[in-house]
């Protein structure tokens, strides 16, 4: 590897699985976070601006596009023609599109690299990359990207990675919902959730999130997290906002937006998000 510091903005769940499978990759990484203590692995910046003033390349391991336009907006003085800054979150496109003008103005490549999978998905290599924007400059991450999985997928201009997250995560949000309400459905009529799980992997009904929340669902066991419900009603909530543009009919996304919705005002927000089973289940 070079001596090139590649930074990580953002340490949570996802940041900080970037930085572990890049470090095991012998990158040197320097991140930043608002909660210094998140992580001991990798040097830590005191700011972003620190970030950007040392690095070439910048991942984006970031909650909202809020934050990543308050993040851009107050690092603009330390920004240079031909960084590239990579943006792994799910946001707004509207917001998005803002922080894509600013850099542009700043001859900074922005690109999506949004991430389909949980934290420990992207740990182990198992997660999949949505990549957009320019093709030259995604080109010249392959270093990066082959680290952090073997499944990527290009999807074109600028927008379009962000948009497809949201189709996948519009579907795999409503399987987590339909498993945990048929899991539920079982023990309500005599059949142990774990046994029920046990006989339908092996049925046409199997899915992937069988595979990775059907174990914590059945035991209801949510720790340690590996995506939280409180990001993923982030993420419906952007969903339903597209759907309000494009005039697309999602009934389901609407009741899956009020159980996450009571969910986080039940005090889930901050657990795994297999804990939808707990909308499920009665509090009496």
């Amino acid at each position: 590897m070079s001596n090139e510091k590649i930074g990580i903005i953002g340490l949570g769940l996802v940041g900080t699985a970037v930085s572990e499978r890049l470090t095991d990759s012998d990158f040197t990484v320097i991140g930043y976070d608002v909660n210094p203590n998140r992580t001991k692995s990798i040097q830590i910046g005191s700011s972003p601006r620190e970030i950007f003033s040392n690095c070439e390349r910048v991942i984006l391991c970031l909650p909202t596009s809020r934050i990543v336009m308050d993040v851009i907006n107050e690092s603009r003085d330390y920004l240079r023609s031909g960084q590239t800054i990579i943006d792994t979150g799910t946001g707004s496109i509207d917001e998005m599109f803002k922080v894509h003008e600013i850099l542009n103005q700043n001859e900074v490549s922005y690109i999506e690299a949004s991430i389909a999978g949980s934290s420990e998905l992207l740990r182990n290599k198992k997660a999949t990359l949505f990549t957009a924007g320019d093709s030259s400059v995604i080109k010249n991450q392959d270093d990066l990207f082959s680290t952090l999985t073997d499944k990527s997928f290009y999807l074109g201009e600028f927008g379009n990675a962000t948009k497809f997250k949201l189709v996948h995560n519009l579907i795999i949000g409503l399987n987590r919902a339909a498993l945990a309400e048929g899991l539920q459905f079982a023990q309500s009529i005599g059949i142990e959730p774990k046994e029920a799980l046990k006989v339908l992997k092996e049925t046409p009904a199997a899915s992937g999130v069988m595979e990775t929340k059907g174990h914590r669902m059945a035991n209801r066991n949510y720790e340690p997290p590996q995506a939280l419900i409180s990001q993923h009603l982030k993420d419906v909530k952007l969903i339903l906002s597209e759907s309000k543009k494009s005039n697309a009919i999602v009934p389901l996304s609407h009741l899956h937006r009020e159980l996450l919705d009571t969910l986080e005002s039940r005090g889930f927000g901050k657990v795994d998000n297999s804990a939808i089973v707990e909308a499920f289940i009665s509090k009496n």
